[in-house]
């Protein structure tokens, strides 16, 4: 196993450090000032920098650019000035920051935390290039959807969203290009986070999952040129975009789904004051089923980026999904708070 490193502007104080950590692992303990530079390929790394002055900056600027690999959780411990401590290691590209006075105990826990983050967040992308993949032969190949090919995709999501976490797969799946792969996956991801927050049974969060995954399976009817245009949809264009839940309702229709899922599919764009489509249905009309995809989907399509608009900040998205009340289910809305602000992390343009 590599080892920790540990940047230090007191080597004897490095090392005891370093010792009261060893439970991290083993740590080099390189000297800011020293001439020597450090090995590359730690696992995780610890500066200690107490004059944090402009040549100390530059110094550990440059350590970091050798010795820091793609993905390594980096700590940055804070001493005095906490207001400027704080932009420098924002400067630095640090992980996260703690206090230099904290106990040792706080630092192990804080670096575990940074680390098992790191692991989380490699998986997620792991398991949306499978499910991207999956997408690309099942949904938009021009084979035929079947609830057993419906089941293999839901299963990516569920078992990714268990093994990571939504930050990890929202991340993840806004590094794809093509719009609608991204949404669905989106989406799903978000279905299953909600559920799970809802304390749904896991039948039912899967079930939830599936009709999300599949709910915009009728784009796949429609004009790449209007799904990928870069810019605003002329009223033509949105008038073929809105058929795409009828085209999804009748794609899978006759395909062995539930009559649940399949509402999902055609009514996702309905909303409760009747403005919504294709059948402008109202209130009782919409199942809850339907209703939490909506709330999903509309998140998502706020967060994401599209060729005309850049991701929207996640908190700035729930604002907005707060503002639909009458045509969301408020209730409903407020309980997608704890999934919608913890993917408030939307930094990949």
């Amino acid at each position: 196993m590599n080892a920790c490193l540990l940047i230090t502007d007191d080597v004897h104080r490095g090392r005891r450090l370093a010792s009261d950590l060893a439970e991290c692992g083993m740590w080099r303990v390189h000297d800011l000032y020293g001439e020597r530079a450090p090995a590359a390929g730690a696992r995780l790394i610890l500066s200690d920098v107490e004059g944090l002055h402009s040549d100390a900056l530059v110094r550990l600027r440059r350590i970091l650019d050798r010795a820091r690999g793609k993905g390594v959780p980096y700590l940055f411990l804070v001493h005095r000035n906490a207001a400027r401590a704080e932009a420098q290691a924002r400067v630095l590209g640090a992980t996260d920051t703690l206090a230099a006075t904290s106990a040792a105990r706080l630092i192990t826990d804080k670096l575990a935390t940074m680390v098992k983050a790191g692991s989380t967040e490699v998986a997620a992308r792991k398991q949306a290039v499978r499910a991207k993949s999956f997408l690309t032969a099942a949904f938009f190949s021009d084979q035929p959807i079947t609830p057993a090919v419906a089941e293999t995709g839901t299963e990516l999501i569920v078992q990714a969203i268990r093994e990571t976490d939504i930050n990890d797969w929202v991340q993840a799946v806004q590094r794809f290009d093509d719009v609608t792969h991204q949404h669905c996956l989106l989406v799903a991801g978000l279905a299953a986070a909600f559920s799970g927050s809802l304390g749904f049974s896991m039948a039912d969060r899967h079930h939830l999952a599936k009709a999300a995954l599949l709910h915009d399976v009728g784009k796949t009817k429609i004009p790449t040129a209007i799904l990928n245009k870069p810019g605003k949809l002329d009223e033509a264009e949105i008038a073929v975009m809105r058929t795409h839940p009828v085209e999804g309702y009748a794609m899978l229709v006759r395909g062995g789904f539930d009559a649940s899922l399949l509402s999902v599919v055609r009514s996702h764009h309905e909303m409760l004051d009747g403005s919504g489509y294709p059948d402008r249905l109202k209130r009782a009309e919409i199942p809850d089923l339907i209703r939490l995809v909506t709330i999903c989907d509309i998140h998502a399509a706020l967060i994401e980026r599209r060729p005309y608009k850049a991701p929207m900040n996640a908190t700035r998205a729930y604002a907005i999904l707060e503002s639909m009340a009458g045509r969301l289910d408020a209730d409903l809305v407020r309980a997608f708070r704890p999934v919608a602000v913890v993917s408030d992390i939307v930094t990949v343009h």
